[in-house]
This record gives structure tokens, C-alpha cells and sequence, in this order.
């Protein structure tokens, strides 16, 4: 994994010490509240609707466990035991108290961690594939380019004041699980068809929120040197020719949209064309030394199989349901990643107390070369964990309620804070959430529905995805009623689309029977081994709307 230069810790404890004069301030009554909100968004410090909250900057969901560990007193220490891991592969703590942040971010950094680039008009946290370096099906690991982009974006007074927030993708697999497509920027690490070399797929324009849109190709193939002179000339043509006079906007996917795909190429290639690239890309060796960070680590020369595994297996149903459902096959021999679910049934989706963060610590320490991962659907994995190991972990998982087999299931839910904390919702996601976990707990019937995201915001900006889940949930608030309207035929994969509202919201408590009923319609037309999604795609809308429509709406 990627360590701390003298560069990066210099400009961290400096970026600590800026905020903690800062925030003696904000307390002293010497800045106002307005004052002090750009100065505490460089920080990633909100506030909420109850308390200031603090966004903390996972890049690629990459977590040691000694970081793992930090969180978790931090936890005890500054908040009320536990932290939420969001969409962006970030961790929130809902209740700091403001003097206490630069404390926080003291602490954060010395485990080489913190909170820039979390909020604010900047370019964002840079997300990856979660089995970046493991998976399968990867032509490369894409969390050498994610770094190498967090490290060009941070300081570049280019984009140190963009039109509004920018997000950027990468993935080096063919089945994309980074949603590159609902991204400002998403990179695919690919070989070219022609020569194979290594390059990148360049998709811009993507984004959700009120004006959802999959991103469009601007470049089939670009070579691997060119790779920071080509975004530069991107945020270039957008930092000029984006909106500014309206936030809503002024996100680069509606420049693209605005001006076309093809005008907006022309416009990127121009750009590129006059900049200098060796002076803009970065230097080969440094390109190597950050690569060098993300070797494979030491494995065990293992068989592809192992007998312990198989036995406990089977013997043990419940263990077998597990592995069935969190267990990703590993590029080596004799190891799988696994998915802990935070998604317990009932509970709040992405949470973890810190009791739970210090026992995945441990298991990382003991079964994972200390690597965990952070996924956009609130999860975490253990990426190295041997076949002969798994069921001792999964004993472990289970006295800690993590071991919950349900990733990617019908209750492995994606939801945002909601109305319960975030200031901008309009609606509660939690309680949607926890009501439908409730209704689908069975988890033979789970296996019975197969593969079904359901995603669920709590407002028009869309932090829970919904506009890309197979069923997508939206809450909004309709003459002081919280009302919930629903899509279907969302994708966040490599297939990516947008859902479509099926009708009228529904009042909360109407949700889990609507859900059941699009469901029912599924089971009731499906053929053998049909997908949920697919299922959507081959019957279409009608079906599921003629069912919906039976269901009681808001007034």
C-alpha cells in the first residue's frame, strides 16, 4: 500500500495546524459562521442537521489496519462509538464536537490519513475497484493511477476553484464495480486492441443527483504517459466554459450534454494538443515509484483448493451461505477476498461500531497481510484471506454480527444518512432501509430473488445512487409528507443505466409493500436463471407498473 512521503506529512500536520487556528476562531467568535465555511470544507467538516460531521478521506478504499484501529478510537473517543462508511468509500463521524476536529486530524495524521479533498469544489476522494489488484478479470491495478491523480489534484491551483464538486473513477477490470459511468471522469485500464499496450478508456459527463446522466467516451484509448496532460486539458476546458451562475448547473456532465459529446472532444483535444506534455505528465520514475507501492504482496504458494474449506463447507450450512454470497474468487491460487457485510439485518447500512472496526482490524492483521478495503456499497472486504482460513474468520465475524450473508443481495442495501442527519435531505433513507431488510430477512427466499440492488437517497442529490440501482428509491417531501418515489432498470455496472419512475410516491410506511410487489413480478416472470435486471430489460416497465399501481400513493 501507498506510504506517506516527507512531502505529504509536511503538508498535513501544516493543513492541521491552519484549522486548529482556525477553529479557535470560529470558537472566539472572531469568524462567523460564514467565514468559517470554506475554510472548514477544505477540512471536510459539515454541518449536519444536530452537529458538525466529519468526512474523513479513504482514496481508492484503500485501509490499513493500523488506520482501521485510529477510526475506531476516534470513534470512542470524539463521537459515540461507532463511524458510517459512505458511498465514496469515505468514513463520517456524525458527532464531533467542533473543538475537538483538530485533534481528530492530528490523530488521522499520524496514521497517515485525513480529511482533504472530502468537500468543497475540488476534485473529490479518487475511488478504484475494491478487489483493485486481486480480481480476476484485471488488466491492471488501477490504484497506481488513482494515487498518481490524487497526488496531481491536490495542491493544482488549476482546479483549486472549479464550478462545483468533481468526481473521478478508475477501474482496471472488465466488470466495472468503481461505476466509472456515473462519474465526472471514469477511467478503464485497458489493452489495445492492435498493439496491446496498457492505456485508458476515458469517459466524462457522467453524474447523478437532480440531472442524471451516464457518462459518454471522449477517448477510446489513450496511452498511459499522457494520462495527467489529458485530464488536465478535461478540467481545463471545464473550469473555463462550466456554469457558474447556477450550481445545479454547473457539473461538467451538463457542459458535455449542453455543447454535445463530440464539440466537447474537439474542445479536450485542442486543449491537449497545445499543452507541453512532458512538463504536465508525470515522470516516468516517479510513475515506477508509486507503482512499487502497490506490489503484490508476500503470498503463500498455495493449491488452488483446500480440503478444510471444502469440509467446513460442507458440513455447515450457514458458513456455505456465506461463502456463496461474500466470497470473491483471488488471481492467486489458494486465497479468496471476502466481503463483511455492513449491512446487518435492522441496522443502519454502511455503520460499524468501533469495537467491529478493531475487530476487522484483527482479522486483517492475522488472515489479511493488515489490508482492508472500503467499497462504494458500504461494505469492506478483506482482500488476502487464505481458503484454509475463511471459516476461522467467519467464526470470528459472527461473534461480532459482521458475518451477515447478503452482499449483493436484496437487503445489502445502499442508503445515505437521510433525514436522521444530513441537513440538505428531505426525507428519512434509514428507517426505508431498515423496514426492507426487515421484510426480506429470510435468507432463503434472499437467495431465491438473487442478485438485487436496491439504492436509496434521501434527497434530490442522490448520495445513495438510487438513480442507478436496480430499484432505486428517492425520498422527497411532498406538502410536509415524506413522500417516496421508486425506479427500476438502474445499473451502476459496466452496463450502466438510469432507472425509470414507475408513478406517484408512496408514504413510507407503503414502501416494503411496493418492493414486495415488484418482486412478486420478477418470481412470477422470470426464466430459469434470469437475473433480476435482466428480467427488467427482457419484459420491460408494464408489468412492474401495473403492480406498483396497486399499491396506495401520496395525495
Amino acid at each position: 500500500m501507498y506510504r506517506y512521503d516527507e512531502f505529504d506529512e509536511r503538508f498535513v500536520r501544516e493543513r492541521v495546524a491552519q484549522f486548529r487556528d482556525q477553529v479557535g476562531r470560529r470558537l472566539s467568535g472572531s469568524l462567523t459562521e460564514d467565514e468559517f465555511k470554506p475554510l472548514r470544507l477544505k477540512n471536510g467538516v459539515y454541518l449536519q442537521l444536530h452537529a458538525y460531521m466529519l468526512r474523513i478521506a479513504v482514496p481508492y478504499g484503500t485501509l490499513s489496519s493500523k488506520q482501521m484501529r485510529q477510526l475506531a478510537l476516534i470513534g470512542e473517543r470524539y463521537d459515540r462509538g461507532y463511524g458510517h462508511f459512505t458511498t465514496r468509500t469515505n468514513l463520517q463521524f456524525n458527532w464531533p464536537k467542533l473543538r475537538d476536529i483538530p485533534d481528530i486530524l492530528d490523530l488521522l495524521a499520524d496514521v497517515e490519513m485525513h480529511a482533504i479533498q472530502t468537500s468543497g469544489n475540488c476534485i473529490r476522494n479518487v475511488t478504484a475497484d475494491h478487489f483493485a489488484g486481486v480480481a480476476q478479470d484485471e488488466v491492471e491495478d488501477p490504484r497506481p493511477t488513482a494515487e498518481l491523480i490524487r497526488q496531481w489534484s491536490s495542491l493544482h491551483p488549476e482546479f483549486d476553484y472549479l464550478p462545483r464538486k468533481f468526481k473521478i473513477a478508475v477501474t482496471g477490470a472488465e466488470h466495472d464495480r468503481a461505476v466509472i459511468k456515473a462519474h465526472d471522469i471514469g477511467l478503464r485500464i485497458l489493452r489495445h486492441p492492435d498493439t496491446h499496450e496498457i492505456g485508458y478508456e476515458v469517459i466524462v459527463g457522467g453524474g447523478l443527483g437532480r440531472t442524471p446522466m451516464i457518462g459518454k467516451v471522449v477517448r477510446e484509448f489513450l496511452p498511459k504517459a499522457d494520462l495527467l496532460a489529458y485530464l488536465e486539458a478535461i478540467m481545463r476546458v471545464y473550469n473555463l466554459e462550466g456554469r457558474r451562475d447556477n450550481k445545479y448547473k454547473a457539473r461538467v456532465k451538463i457542459l458535455v450534454h449542453e455543447i454535445g459529446t463530440e464539440e466537447f472532444s474537439r474542445r479536450v483535444e485542442e486543449e491537449f494538443a497545445r499543452l507541453d506534455g512532458p512538463s504536465v505528465n508525470a515522470d516516468p520514475a516517479e510513475v515506477a515509484r508509486i507503482a512499487a507501492y502497490f506490489a503484490p504482496p508476500a503470498y503463500e504458494t498455495l493449491p488452488a483448493t483446500s480440503g478444510a474449506f471444502e469440509a467446513a463447507r460442507a458440513g455447515n450450512p450457514d458458513f456455505a451461505r456465506w461463502v456463496e454470497t461474500n466470497l470473491t474468487p483471488h488471481r492467486q491460487p489458494g486465497y479468496a477476498a471476502l466481503t463483511i457485510s455492513l449491512k446487518p439485518i435492522g441496522a443502519p447500512p454502511g455503520d460499524a461500531t468501533s469495537e467491529q472496526m478493531r475487530v476487522v482490524a484483527d482479522l486483517a492483521d492475522e488472515f489479511s497481510l493488515s489490508e482492508i478495503r472500503v467499497t462504494h456499497a458500504q461494505n469492506l472486504v478483506l482482500p488476502h484471506v487464505k481458503l484454509s482460513d475463511l471459516f476461522a474468520v467467519w467464526q470470528r465475524l459472527g461473534e461480532a454480527e459482521l458475518a451477515t450473508a447478503n452482499a449483493g443481495l436484496i437487503t445489502d442495501i445502499i442508503a445515505c444518512p437521510g433525514l436522521d442527519y444530513c441537513a440538505l435531505a428531505t426525507a428519512r433513507s434509514i428507517p426505508i432501509a431498515q423496514a426492507l431488510a426487515q421484510r426480506f430477512a429470510d435468507p432463503v427466499r434472499q437467495k431465491e430473488i438473487g442478485v438485487l440492488n436496491i439504492k436509496i437517497s434521501g434527497c434530490i442529490n442522490a448520495c445513495g445512487h438510487h438513480h442507478v440501482g436496480h430499484i432505486g428509491i428517492l425520498g422527497l417531501e411532498k406538502r410536509g409528507i415524506e413522500s417516496y418515489q421508486i425506479t427500476l432498470g438502474g445499473d451502476a455496472t459496466e452496463n450502466a443505466a438510469i432507472g425509470e419512475i414507475l408513478g406517484p410516491g408512496l408514504a413510507a410506511e407503503d414502501v416494503p409493500d411496493a418492493i414486495e410487489r415488484i418482486v412478486s413480478v420478477y418470481l412470477a416472470q422470470r426464466q430459469t436463471g434470469e437475473s433480476f435486471i435482466d428480467n427488467v430489460r427482457r419484459i420491460g416497465l408494464a408489468p412492474f407498473k401495473a403492480a406498483f399501481q396497486e399499491v396506495s400513493h401520496v395525495a
